[in-house]
């Protein structure tokens, strides 16, 4: 699943969704059901305390190199470098800028969230491993 086949050097036409961190299992890295209490992974029945979910980046790109349109979806610690930060200290400022600011609805903070990716990624070329 992680090997490499080939490269493929393309730039970034867009950004496909909102959603950068997601939280993820440990074991076999799906998304875990969270409710306000315990998370769950439906996939190998792993569970815990919700305040103890490990999250994961997911960015999901069209990209375009001389030829191709591609839908592309990168995962994990590789984007790291392009963030700064982890996914688990990410997802933790988010929730530490919602509370500070007082806002129910985090639409403001994704939509800047949202904004910032845009500026770092679109237009720009990259080397993939697919």
């Amino acid at each position: 699943m992680n090997s490499v086949q080939g490269l493929l050097a393309a730039s970034v036409i867009s950004i496909q969704n909102s959603c950068f961190v997601y939280p993820a299992c440990q074991n076999c890295f799906c998304r875990l059901i969270l409710d306000s209490r315990r998370f769950s992974c439906l996939k190998c029945g792993c569970t815990g305390e919700a305040k103890d979910a490990s999250y994961r980046y997911r960015l999901s790109l069209k990209i375009a190199d001389t030829n191709d349109l591609f839908d592309i979806t990168v995962f994990g610690s590789c984007l790291d470098p392009f963030f700064e930060v982890t996914a688990e200290n990410l997802q933790r400022y988010i929730q530490d800028f919602s509370q500070l600011s007082g806002e129910t609805n985090t639409e403001s903070s994704t939509r800047a969230l949202v904004q910032a990716v845009e500026t770092c990624f679109i237009g720009k070329r990259f080397i993939f491993g697919v």
